[in-house]
């Protein structure tokens, strides 16, 4: 994956927004479950009462409190609060809207503090009246008095406290240090739970009304929720949006540049790679890497910021159950090494299966004709089958394995909540945890198996994604084994003149162990036609694929106007060959666009003459839309021999200074040949012309012809000359001329 991170570095903006909103998505995540707590500690069970410290207190209540505290405390809080009858316009008036009965009571109200103060200030009234709860449940014995401080706390209400205040007056400050003290050791927890069970009350004595404060705590902190929901979505889909522009982004990058590079590929690297191996790289490939870039990076940094975030808040709910997180999360590891190692070889082995898969479905469908010929539909689809049965069975084992994970995720999530319900129910009943604690928890613990679920998709995709992008750069990689000169030569005016000349030019292709051609030399004239002749294997096709260097010599050095080929620029060079191949191509699109693909700017006039010349016009004019046709894949709508006189009238209307025909005739009849051949001399009059060919008939006309016989020169002249001096163009000759013919 490092050699294609540059490709990421267009799209860094949208990489650092998208961790940005990944971030805050995390964030936004890990702190609803803190509300719903919220909601089921404050909002239920503590009737929305949020502040230990009451906003307004009866004189009376607010004495018999101090008593409970240390004078330090005492002192404290007193600063703090100030006389109703103090308060003058709209602070009096919001006074009498909210506690209605305050008016004609001695009523203590609570100052303005900042949040330090306040948090200190919630904590020493909390404990105040936890204390107090605590010295009257176990010195002045209740009627149905319960052991349970929170119960106990809500059996005493400020009408009983009333009653029994005179007895708490008369008793000594001494005898209420005990319960003062056990309040200080006593977990805030349990202390706001009280405390709030008290502050209700003392808001109901003054008149407020209980049931709107919890009803519009309930509804602010779900109004949160449903605002983190919305910004959480809003995250979420500019996770997504940032993720996806980024990663169809380098696809789109990668792809252009696979294609840039294939198509400066020379047959040596053909040779390397494969037609359908190159499809799947720049198809299959990609599309992995551009999973990882889409899927992996929200995965890759949500993952770890939730796990961690998640662990850090379920702390802080409760430490005492983090064996619970710790067991789950030992266990899912274990499983996830087991999977992994066991699916990760079969993650590897895929894309080579895919590549096979492809090669035996291209060579099925450009060979049909071949295989139906030899009736061996068969023993192709039983090939088929096997390359297929293979992918198949390798990606059935690595998703069986994979699926397998779920269940268990499930499982142990599962598992986990009934232990955690177990656990916290036991701390709830000992007054040690808190409802909504152990609720939020339980979603943190989920959070942080997610977590953990989502490190080991990463673990899948990776090194899918690494095998493909190792593949993507071993083909953006290569070095052509042809490239232009740092110092290039140029024609004049960028048009060669055509004199063609092999010097002594040796060849052989990579890895062999013998010279393909071997000391080859001749010189090429325009106006005349330089003729190829020789047995299968000689290597006429290779030496002319020589001169528009689809391959570079070995030895010597070819020259065009005394120019070495290797010094002037590809596209130069081959803007001044007018090319037709042993195999006449075409591309889909129509016939026209087919003949100005080697001249964009040729007109209509020009497309006549070059079809009139290649002996292409009589069918052409027989179609309905004439040039308009259509022409499908390869040119697999029409004949071979319309297919090369197509491929012939392309390469003239470029009007070339030098034309090659490799075997471009093997597929037209003689009486087409040689028209074909009559009108070619005259339109090429002034181009160099090599011509490869197997038929005598098509080449004794040829100004220069050159017998190949394995690799070598073994005669060079006209017909007539090389029939007399040489055995091997006498031989071919013969074979296929009457001696009439032969003169």
């Amino acid at each position: 994956m490092k050699k294609l991170t540059p490709y990421l570095k267009p799209f860094a903006g949208l990489l650092a927004a998208a961790f940005v909103l990944l971030f805050c998505q995390a964030v936004l995540d890990l702190n609803l479950p803190n509300l719903m707590s919220d909601i089921v500690n404050v909002g239920i069970q503590q009737g929305g009462i949020e502040e230990s410290a009451p906003k307004a207190v009866r004189a009376d209540i607010f004495a018999l409190l101090q008593r409970f505290m240390t004078q330090e405390d005492r002192t404290f809080v007193q600063s703090y609060y100030q006389n109703a009858d103090e308060l003058t316009g709209t602070a009096a008036e919001d006074l009498l809207k909210d506690y209605p009965l305050a008016d004609g009571q001695d009523v203590l109200v609570r100052k303005e503090a900042a949040d330090d103060e306040l948090e200190r200030l919630d904590t020493v009234m909390a404990r105040s009246m936890y204390a107090m709860v605590q010295f009257i449940s176990q010195s002045i014995p209740q009627e149905g008095a319960v052991s349970d401080q929170e119960d106990a706390a809500e059996g005493f209400t400020p009408e009983m406290l009333e009653q029994v205040s005179g007895m708490l007056a008369a008793v000594p400050d001494a005898s209420l240090e005990p319960a003062i003290a056990a309040a200080a050791v006593a977990m805030d927890s349990i202390t706001e739970q009280t405390a709030a069970v008290f502050v209700k009350s003392f808001y109901q004595q003054l008149g407020a009304d209980t049931g709107a404060i919890q009803t519009r705590y309930i509804l602010r902190t779900g109004g949160k929720m449903l605002l983190m929901a919305a910004a959480l979505m809003i995250c979420a889909i500019g996770v997504g949006f940032c993720a996806s522009r980024a990663g169809a982004g380098m696809a789109r990058n990668l792809r252009r540049d696979i294609f840039r590079k294939v198509s400066d590929f020379t047959n040596t690297e053909f040779d390397r790679f494969s037609t359908a191996s190159l499809i799947t790289r720049s198809t299959n490939d990609v599309m992995q890497v551009q999973m990882l870039i889409t899927m992996g990076l929200r995965m890759v940094c949500y993952a770890p910021i939730m796990g961690i975030g998640g662990t850090i808040m379920a702390l802080q709910k409760s430490v005492s159950m983090s064996w619970i997180i710790a067991l789950a999360v030992v266990i899912l590891l274990g499983v996830m090494l087991v999977m992994l190692n066991v699916a990760m070889p079969r993650f590897k082995k895929m894309q080579a299966l895919v590549d096979r898969l492809n090669l035996v479905s291209r060579e099925n469908l450009s060979g049909m004709m071949v295989i139906r010929a030899f009736s061996n539909q068969a023993f192709e689809e039983k090939r088929f089958d096997q390359a297929n049965r293979d992918l198949t069975s390798n990606t059935l084992f690595a998703n069986r394995v994979m699926v397998m994970l779920m269940p268990i995720m499930t499982l142990i999530m599962n598992g986990v909540s009934l232990l955690i319900i177990w656990v916290g129910g036991h701390q709830i009943e000992a007054a040690t945890m808190q409802v909504g604690d152990m609720m939020a928890f339980i979603q943190y613990a989920m959070q942080i198996i997610m977590s953990f679920l989502m490190i080991s998709m990463m673990f899948v995709m990776i090194p899918r994604a690494s095998v493909s992008a190792q593949r993507i750069a071993e083909v953006l990689e290569s070095s052509c084994a042809i490239h232009d000169p740092e110092q290039p030569q140029h024609f004049d005016g960028n048009r060669a003149k055509g004199v063609v000349a092999f010097h002594d030019v040796s060849f052989s292709y990579d890895g062999a162990d013998e010279n393909v051609l071997q000391n080859i030399s001749f010189t090429a004239y325009p106006g005349q036609t330089t003729a190829f002749i020789g047995s299968t294997g000689s290597g006429k096709s290779t030496l002319v694929n020589l001169l528009p260097r689809f391959y570079d010599v070995t030895q010597g050095s070819i020259t065009i106007d005394g120019i070495d080929i290797r010094n002037l620029p590809q596209k130069e060079l081959r803007d001044n060959i007018g090319y037709v191949p042993q195999k006449g191509i075409l591309l889909s699109g129509d016939i026209r666009s087919n003949l100005q693909y080697g001249n964009a700017s040729a007109d209509d006039a020009d497309l006549e003459a070059a079809c009139n010349t290649a002996q292409a016009s009589e069918f052409i004019s027989r179609l309905p839309e004439g040039y308009d046709t259509s022409i499908a894949q390869g040119g697999g709508n029409v004949s071979g021999g319309q297919r090369q006189r197509l491929s012939i009238a392309r390469a003239l209307v470029k009007k070339a200074p030098i034309y090659i025909f490799d075997d471009s005739f093997s597929a037209l009849d003689f009486k087409t040949d040689a028209k074909l051949r009559a009108a070619l001399k005259q339109d090429t009059a002034e181009s160099t012309v090599l011509l490869v060919a197997q038929r005598v008939s098509t080449i004794m006309h040829a100004e220069q012809i050159i017998v190949l016989d394995e690799g070598k020169i073994a005669g060079i002249g006209t017909h007539e000359q090389l029939l007399k001096n040489c055995a091997a163009y006498r031989e071919i000759a013969e074979s296929q001329l009457s001696k009439e013919e032969l003169g």
